[in-house]
């Protein structure tokens, strides 16, 4: 019993240890108008690597965007966001 015990315990922290570094940045985003619009943003998002989540809101004109900062950057997922006609740049603290 002991050794499942050690086995499993091995298992969980082999996953935990080899997680991913996940960073949030919350973006600005101009020309948003209309609910297509969060589609296209979320499609350019899939093309870039690391990219786990997103979430636009059309209203306040930001775009969540949850990653792994060692396969992309900030600057990079706000670049995308612009080559797909949507102008943005991160949130700075002040809102």
């Amino acid at each position: 019993m002991r050794k499942w015990t050690l086995a499993l315990m091995a298992v969980i922290w082999a996953g935990t240890a080899g997680a991913a570094p996940t960073e949030t940045v919350v973006l600005q985003a101009a020309n948003m108008t209309c609910p297509t619009c969060s589609i296209t943003i979320e499609k350019a998002l899939e093309k870039v690597p690391g990219v786990a989540d997103t979430a636009v809101d059309t209203k306040a004109a930001t775009v969540t965007v949850t990653f792994d900062s060692e396969r992309t950057s900030a600057s990079d997922i706000a670049r995308a966001i612009t080559e797909a006609g949507f102008p943005a740049k991160a949130r700075t603290n002040g809102g």
